[in-house]
């Protein structure tokens, strides 16, 4: 047994591995009951593509794809955080998604000048009291 059909062998299973992830993964992103769920399922899709460029640089020998990689990592984790902020800015409202209930910080709140009695918190609140 040679190291080059040791590593053939394992490129292989990786492939068939990262295959069945990559099902699963599509799977839940399209099932996915919530928001977050879906955003956290693109993520892993952008993992595996990169294990699939990994992959194939490895077998091929041309490590060029190895910088695709990367480049894609990085790419994902951009469009990861854009989701997040967009998942955060949407409030989570109960009628688009299920389970979560999210209360907004006390600090949001000002009396305003209606005065509609919304308590006002201050930064300072525990030094006063």
């Amino acid at each position: 047994m040679t190291p080059d059909l040791i590593v053939r062998w394992a490129a292989d299973i990786s492939i068939i591995f990262l295959s069945i992830a990559l099902l699963l993964t599509a799977f839940r992103a399209v099932k996915g009951p919530t928001l977050p769920d879906r955003a956290l399922a693109l993520d892993m899709i952008v993992a595996v593509g990169m294990g699939f460029i990994v992959v194939i640089a490895i077998r091929s020998g041309f490590t060029l794809y190895i910088d695709i990689a990367i480049a894609l990592g990085l790419v994902g984790f951009l469009a990861t955080v854009a989701f997040a902020r967009f998942i955060r800015s949407s409030g989570m409202r109960a009628e688009t998604e299920a389970g979560f209930a999210v209360k907004p910080h006390p600090m949001a709140y000002d009396e305003g000048e209606s005065g509609d009695g919304i308590p006002v918190v201050s930064a300072d609140a525990d030094k006063e009291g």
